[in-house]
């Protein structure tokens, strides 16, 4: 699933509320918060598909930069067997993640008055978790891993296989994660 933000007379808008086809309500507190709300819609297909375990990439928030800085992205998984699959291809790819807490008290923070849920929290909660627990909703009991790579998907200069600009940070990750990927 891919998305970028093209504003448009036919764009979704604050306060608007959508329906997924698994029956999902989500009210748009944040139309700058595209990523998630296409991004649940690939995680209901893998859950629906009963794949045996998911990992997806975003630019999903500016908080996983703010915590992890430029160059490591932030790790959040709903199985163990993933998140350290994702490790394991992160250290084999030169590719760092940082695991954070996928703290499920913080799902109230995006309770709806008019839908299920919001597609973000407001300002001043931790993003980078809520983000990520919007998605897992979405995946359900599939083993699941997120990704937030919005802090090295531009590199500022190049070092080592990098260039500066889009890195394609993720890519390689991805790779060896494929790799070594056995189903539970």
């Amino acid at each position: 699933m891919c998305t970028d933000n093209m504003p448009s007379g036919t764009a979704t808008a604050l306060g608007d509320v959508i329906t997924y086809r698994d029956g999902t309500t989500v009210e748009m507190l944040d139309t700058d918060a595209e990523g998630r709300v296409v991004l649940a819609d690939g995680l209901i297909l893998a859950r629906e598909e009963a794949h045996d375990g998911v990992i997806d990439i975003a630019t999903l928030t500016g908080s996983a930069v703010r915590a992890l800085g430029k160059d490591m992205s932030a790790l959040f998984a709903n199985d163990r067997s993933m998140a350290e699959l994702v490790e394991g291809a992160a250290a084999a790819s030169g590719e760092l993640v940082w695991e954070l807490p996928l703290h499920r008290a913080y799902r109230r923070e995006i309770d709806s008055l008019t839908a299920d849920m919001m597609n973000c929290a407001p300002i001043g909660k931790p993003d980078a978790i809520i983000a990520s627990l919007f998605l897992a909703h979405f995946v359900g009991e599939v083993p699941w891993a997120h990704v937030d790579m919005c802090g090295p998907a531009q590199a500022d200069e190049g070092r080592g296989v990098d260039v500066p600009g889009c890195s394609g940070w993720g890519a390689r990750l991805l790779a060896h994660a494929a790799l070594a990927f056995r189903p539970t």
